[in-house]
């Protein structure tokens, strides 16, 4: 089983590779999933322990699925 560092380390990891992917700064980023800009830099440096509501917000923001967030 992962452990709860992992699982936010990949997360992370996984929001910043489809972020780039599309072309998006973490500003843009954060202001399509109505969040501020610093929350996204800490959920990606795994700082951040982040509430569904804000993954369903960042997913939908990125214009992909949950599951394809969360995929390892």
């Amino acid at each position: 089983m992962k452990t709860k560092q992992n699982i936010l380390i990949n997360f992370g990891e996984r929001v910043r590779e489809i972020r780039k992917k599309k072309g998006l700064s973490q500003e843009e980023l954060a202001h399509k999933a109505d969040l501020h800009r610093t929350y996204i830099g800490m959920i990606e440096r795994a700082e951040k322990n982040i509430t569904l509501l804000n993954i369903k917000k960042i997913a939908n923001a990125l214009e992909v699925s949950i599951i394809t967030i969360l995929k390892d």
